[in-house]
């Protein structure tokens, strides 16, 4: 099974709060991931991006593929 990296919905109705996780490509959006590698809360001006540089490299090194939207974060995070 492939891994990605993709974001996971928490928070309440109306008031987003997204997790960055590593987990298996054929779970549902919510399920249990492998690991926690950052958070995006885009309730925040500016929104509040974190990344664990080091956790994502060692995904994308185990082959783990990241979803569009993560690949965005990952790059808003570093610059």
């Amino acid at each position: 099974m492939a891994i990605k990296l993709r974001l996971t919905r928490m928070g309440t109705k109306k008031r987003p709060f997204y997790r960055i996780v590593a987990i298996n490509g054929a779970t549902r959006r919510d399920g249990r991931p492998l690991d926690y590698v950052g958070h995006y809360n885009p309730m925040t001006n500016p929104a509040q991006i974190v990344v664990d540089q080091e956790k994502v490299k060692k995904w994308l090194d185990l082959g783990a593929e990241a979803s569009d939207t993560v690949k965005s974060l990952i790059k808003k995070a570093a610059g």
